[in-house]
């Protein structure tokens, strides 16, 4: 959609009527217009006035579009439905060629009411019976067009790809190739040696890792929760994980995830007390005019260490194929740090305390470790899912291949299925398809709930599920209200123009949850076309 230019020596009877020709579109929209000259009078560059010099320097406001696509686009054979933010809509719309103009589909726009949780008029322009790969936009009269879209065979694929190389982007201490990188490259950073916060003669190497914000902070628990998610997915979705992503070891005869886990599993590993078990919450950097910048270490808690101590038994058991060697060293730190947690149970909750020892339960069997899962699941029949660490862990005891309580195991399932209804049943009872209210702002419930039903839909496979799955995506992607798609470079109208602040790639944790979602989308049973 165009933006109105600025006007420039014009009459105040034009302004008026050019005033009066905007008010008259549907939707909001501004529509390209022309005024005849007005007839009676010479044409004349002078101006006539009262001595005042006119000023028309006014910004005027952006106009965002009313009909409101994935602004990647669908695949070929999924359901294809636009959105139209309008009171009072067109009776049909149009799919046009972007590079052409020409019209290849048209149909009916179903108006489906006012949506108090968002505060709008929603319509919806279905085209899935167009199938044909192109680039294309949508268009309505009297409410303009939408940005460009393309109907493309898999779709998420590349973007899955996109998602997953933003670890190798930010890869700590290590020199990041042109070649793999493009204009991400950059050279090794924070190499240096760290010292502690609160005794600075103490000094440690605590290169590598994940930066986790711009001025290239490394965080455990952040970490370890992206690492989680990323193992979640890799287990579900194992086809779409391969070897051949585009980062330096692919090709070795490893998963390209398990790789990148790897990397960051290498810097949590210096993260850790070798005495005491314990493990340092965060490595920060702080520009100092004299020497450069600083890294501090931050000191212990609890959390860093239980978290990872969860961590570390995961990816010990899902590494053990490769080197075995190394996930022994791993399931040896995980076990220290869990010990090292057991001394200060005050300090670790119940949710942190069970996710560790279930995946530590799952790595070795340990009697011990059993006993608190039963624990856990036997006093908290009704587990909340909305917390991550009593997520993981219920997922976890439910994969694992010792013995397990079935009792328990099926009260976990029921939890988890009703955890899906929820989420399915709220997505579709809202017209923008998504469980999320726009007037809050943010991402982060929305991708949490979306990892409970990959889960589920996992489990089950479910036709609803899969198509709530994809509306998330499409949502993500630019069919909001505000038009914005939240990945790196990609839509008509990035995040980037809007707030830097909103994307999800540039958060660790919420990286993983979209790859997460992206790769449940891709998986060959999820079949989201129209029967």
């Amino acid at each position: 959609m165009q933006k109105s230019g600025m006007f420039q020596n014009i009459t105040g009877g034009i302004l008026v009527l050019a005033l009066l020709l905007m008010t008259m579109t549907g939707c909001g929209s501004l529509q390209d217009f022309q005024v005849d000259t007005m007839s009676g009078r010479e044409d004349t560059d002078e101006f006539t006035s009262l001595g005042l010099s006119p000023e028309f320097d006014y910004e005027v406001p952006e106009s965002l579009p009313s009909i409101l696509v994935d602004q990647v686009g669908y695949d070929v054979d999924s359901k294809k439905v636009a959105m139209i933010n309008c009171e009072t809509p067109p009776e049909t719309f149009s799919v046009l060629d972007a590079d052409t103009g020409r019209e290849v589909y048209t149909g009916q726009i179903e108006s489906k009411g006012f949506d108090s949780s968002v505060n709008a008029y929603i319509s919806y322009a279905d085209f899935t019976e167009f199938h044909t790969a192109g680039t294309y936009y949508i268009q309505a009269a009297s409410i303009g067009r939408s940005y460009v879209f393309e109907i493309a065979r898999e779709p998420y694929k590349a973007l899955l790809n996109k998602v997953f190389k933003q670890y190798y982007f930010n890869r700590c201490g290590l020199t990041i190739s042109s070649e793999l990188a493009g204009d991400a490259a950059h050279n090794a950073c924070h190499s240096r040696e760290a010292q502690m916060k609160e005794e600075a003669m103490i000094k440690l190497d605590v290169s590598g890792g994940w930066h986790v914000d711009e001025i290239g902070s490394r965080d455990v628990a952040r970490g370890c929760q992206a690492v989680n998610t990323l193992l979640l997915a890799y287990e579900l979705y194992l086809d779409d994980m391969g070897d051949d992503m585009g980062i330096p070891e692919s090709g070795n005869g490893i998963p390209d995830v398990l790789d990148e886990v790897k990397y960051e599993i290498d810097w949590l590993l210096k993260m850790q007390d070798t005495k005491s078990g314990a493990v340092y919450a965060a490595v920060s950097s702080v520009d100092n005019k004299n020497t450069g910048y600083l890294l501090y270490i931050d000191g212990i808690t609890m959390e860093a260490t239980i978290h990872f101590a969860a961590t570390m038994a995961k990816f010990s058991y899902l590494y053990q194929n490769y080197d075995r060697e190394f996930a022994t060293l791993c399931l040896q730190a995980s076990d220290r740090a869990y010990r090292y947690a057991e001394n200060y149970l005050a300090d670790v909750s119940e949710k942190q305390y069970f996710f560790a020892a279930a995946e530590l339960y799952r790595a070795t069997g340990g009697y011990q470790y059993h006993s608190v899962v039963k624990s856990y699941l036997t006093q908290n029949p009704d587990v909340d899912l909305e917390d991550d660490y009593a997520f993981w862990g219920c997922v976890t005891y439910l994969s694992t291949k010792q013995k397990v309580d079935m009792n328990l195991c099926e009260a976990v399932t029921q939890n988890l299925m009703r955890k899906g209804e929820t989420i399915s049943y709220a997505s579709k009872d809202s017209k923008l398809l998504v469980n999320t209210d726009e007037k809050q702002g943010g991402n982060a419930g929305l991708l949490r709930d979306m990892a409970r039903l990959a889960v589920v839909d996992h489990i089950i496979t479910n036709h609803e599920y899969a198509t709530v799955l994809e509306n998330h995506a499409h949502y993500m992607l630019g069919r909001n209200l505000q038009s914005i798609s939240y990945l790196d470079g990609v839509g008509g109208r990035n995040y980037r123009d809007v707030d830097a602040s909103l994307g999800i790639m540039n958060q660790v944790d919420q990286n993983a949850e979209l790859l997460l979602l992206f790769a449940a989308i891709m998986d060959e049973e999820l079949v989201v076309a129209e029967e």
